[in-house]
């Protein structure tokens, strides 16, 4: 036998005058020893390899080698991790970046030989070939790290790689949104249409669309003149979802203007005067926001109609969300504080509102300058 034990975990091979390292593991979870062999030129690589990978091993930064794919961790990881605790929508919104992209690209390397290098080419890849924006690579980056963290907390891997690689820097948003001149001539356009309340719940209230077609009449409060957000109606592909709200925070109750409690009211009466002449044709949904036969608006319904309507009369280009911006705006123009407005909006922490309006922090910022100059003149 060429090959001879000249010390503790390491042997010489004289024919291929290679130093072998036996890289002993432990046992595993059916009690059999697992090792691996690497082989060196000379006896002082084999010795500093040697002590580095017990050094590791002691301090639990070595893991037993698996034979396991990334697809095969992210599948486990989405399943046994995720599903239970997330949103349908959450797990529809990672399917796609796993099924569309990070699976084709590197499901089929082995997850401990995933490099810092594979990551950081994937992503240069996404946009330069895909034409995906930093900002979007970057949810591929926040997902690829949560799955790989993971990986770590159940000793399959001792670091994680994300940890290595530069992800694109985000691009600032910009929020769009209308001046005071503009939401009055849209409030004008839609008067007397069913979009009249999607407009003045999105600009009066701020809220999200998918709050607005989550809203159910057992949550509009007509005694004490308040609404209740506490569902919000989601797509998750070609599914509509019911559900409670983004956060803890999005659960809010917001008081009701005249003009749109009047609007509620003429709504409901609306509803209940369809209902019965529909007889046993109206599915009585609950729902605030419904279509002519008395169907619940799915979200992306609401928005291209939206978009469709302010097209059709050359309004400035923005989005439904962008009213929700326009709220913001306006509501600061006015005075009100920026905590005020976050809360309204169902932001967590005012750092969230200054982060999305930089706009209404530069706002706020002149008038006080203008209030400490009027004070020294």
């Amino acid at each position: 036998m060429s090959r001879k034990s000249i010390e503790r975990n390491i042997s010489y091979d004289s024919v291929r005058q290679l130093y072998y390292v036996n890289m002993d593991y432990g046992l595993d979870e059916d009690g059999r020893r697992v090792r691996t062999y690497h082989t060196f030129v000379s006896l002082a690589q084999a010795r500093k390899a040697l002590r580095q990978f017990e050094t590791e091993r002691d301090l639990s930064r070595q893991v037993l080698p698996r034979a396991i794919t990334l697809d095969q961790w992210l599948e486990y990881w989405m399943e046994e991790v995720i599903r239970p605790n997330r949103a349908e929508t959450t797990l529809y919104g990672y399917r796609k970046i796993i099924d569309n992209h990070l699976s084709p690209a590197l499901g089929d390397i082995l997850l401990q030989k995933l490099s810092p290098q594979d990551i950081q080419k994937y992503y240069t890849m996404l946009m330069k070939q895909k034409g995906l924006s930093p900002n979007t690579v970057r949810r591929h980056h926040d997902l690829l790290s949560a799955s790989l963290r993971m990986a770590v907390k159940q000793d399959i891997l001792a670091r994680c790689p994300t940890e290595r690689v530069e992800p694109p820097r985000m691009i600032p948003f910009e929020a769009k949104f209308y001046g005071p001149d503009d939401l009055r001539r849209l409030c004008l356009l839609t008067e007397g249409t069913w979009l009249e309340l999607v407009v003045k719940l999105a600009a009066g209230l701020g809220l999200r669309r998918e709050e607005i077609c989550g809203l159910r009449w057992l949550n509009v409060d007509f005694a004490n003149r308040v609404v209740r957000i506490k569902e919000a109606r989601t797509s998750a592909g070609a599914s509509i979802i019911q559900k409670t709200t983004k956060t803890r925070s999005s659960t809010r109750t917001l008081y009701l203007s005249d003009d749109l409690y009047a609007l509620l009211l003429r709504e409901q009466q609306r509803q209940q005067q369809a209902c019965i002449r529909a007889d046993r044709d109206w599915d009585d949904t609950g729902m605030v926001l419904l279509d002519r036969h008395g169907e619940p608006y799915a979200p992306n319904a609401v928005s291209l109609a939206f978009t469709r309507f302010i097209r059709r009369n050359n309004m400035p280009k923005i989005t439904l969300h962008g009213l929700r911006h326009t709220f913001a705006t306006v509501a600061s123009a006015q005075g009100a504080p920026l905590f005020d407005i976050g809360k309204a909006l169902g932001h967590s922490t005012p750092s969230t509102t200054g982060r999305i309006y930089t706009h209404l922090l530069d706002q706020t910022h002149a008038r006080i300058l203008n209030r400490v100059a009027s004070v020294m003149k």
